[in-house]
């Protein structure tokens, strides 16, 4: 048997009272573009993070349809040397292990 929610058991939701989420538009449908161009590169930094990773929707607040001409900008912005696939000064890191490797010469 289903229980009722009564006036003060109502479900607590993120964002404020009565559930009030800031809702961002996507900049592309504002502006009523419907292509994205993988030449402009000062439009695409903006959807990039300082690592060079594509960011989310989530993020961007861009709509599905402008997120993947994004994406496929971007990597083609990539191809074309236009953009980096990752952001210089960014040191790599070894996966695991969690200590120094060792060569013959060290022991």
């Amino acid at each position: 048997m289903a229980r009722e929610k009564t006036s003060t058991q109502q479900r607590k939701r993120p964002g404020g009272p009565a559930g009030q989420v800031k809702r961002r538009n996507c900049f592309f449908c504002k502006d009523k573009i419907d292509e994205i161009d993988y030449k402009n590169v000062s439009q695409l930094r903006r959807y990039i993070s300082e690592k060079g990773k594509i960011r989310s929707r989530r993020i961007t607040g861009a709509c599905r349809r402008h997120q993947v001409q994004v994406a496929t900008a971007v990597k083609r912005a990539r191809e074309m040397a236009l953009l980096p696939y990752v952001a210089e000064g960014v040191e790599e890191r070894s996966g695991g292990g969690g200590g120094r490797r060792r060569d013959r010469d060290d022991r």
